[in-house]
């Protein structure tokens, strides 16, 4: 699969003479005639996942859509708050599929430290260019160390965390297309990236090391993965399985 990154006339050359040298792709002037691509417009970085859709394309933003929403209705996030536990101190949570960050910033919004790491680079800089843009806005986010890396290896280089948090991908019902969208778009990136889906790989590889706690967010009919499980905590269409 191609992709490369289209400039916009005017545009910052260093920033994207950056992300060319970080993702190791090619810099064209003109939209491409198929394939994706990446380009900075006055909202951000984007990711178009084909080029003869322009409206395909993937940005991230805490400040508004879902994501600035949930951060306006925290006291109702009630089930992660259920499946976090009440802790007498601020909390290190580890987030081992960071992805687009969602759940992330509500911990953090909620007064809780949190390491994320995100193994694809396209994903991470889509990512990394919101919480540039959002720094003034959420001043929370000075208590997010956000990595590109896999996280079987960092959480294993990372000491005091208190929580593992897993939310790995899985196919979402055809009628919720503003979601599904967003997944067929990162199942492409990963693709582009040559990265496996390995969420259940994951959690087994953290679970059989050293842990106090695992969150695994799943699907409300989904199977459960692992029976040795200490109890959950179910919403309206998705679960939290405790593991401690």
């Amino acid at each position: 699969m191609s992709c490369c990154i289209f400039a916009h006339p005017d545009q910052d050359s260093e920033y994207i003479q950056y992300i060319s040298d970080y993702l190791d792709m090619e810099i064209v002037n003109e939209i491409p005639l198929s394939g994706s691509f990446i380009d900075l417009r006055m909202n951000g970085l984007h990711f178009t996942k084909d080029s003869t859709n322009l409206s395909s394309s993937l940005h991230v933003d805490f400040l508004s859509g879902s994501m600035g929403w949930r951060l306006k209705r925290t006291e109702h996030e009630t089930s992660i708050k259920k499946a976090i536990g009440k802790n007498k101190e601020d909390i290190t949570i580890f987030d081992g599929t960071a992805g687009l960050l969602s759940d992330t910033i509500i911990f953090l919004a909620l007064g809780h430290k949190v390491v994320a790491c995100e193994q694809s680079k396209i994903i991470f800089l889509l990512v990394n260019d919101a919480i540039e843009r959002s720094k003034s806005e959420l001043p929370f986010l000075k208590n997010l160390l956000f990595l590109n890396a896999k996280s079987e290896t960092q959480y294993k280089e990372t000491d005091d965390i208190d929580i593992v948090y897993l939310d790995p991908m899985y196919p979402e019902p055809s009628k919720n297309l503003l979601r599904s969208g967003d997944i067929s778009t990162i199942n492409h990136i990963l693709d582009i990236e040559n990265i496996a889906d390995d969420g259940d790989a994951v959690f087994f590889d953290i679970k059989n090391s050293n842990f106090k706690k695992i969150i695994l967010k799943r699907p409300i009919k989904a199977d459960i993965i692992d029976k040795n499980i200490n109890y959950q905590v179910k919403g309206k269409s998705t679960r939290f399985d405790i593991y401690i």
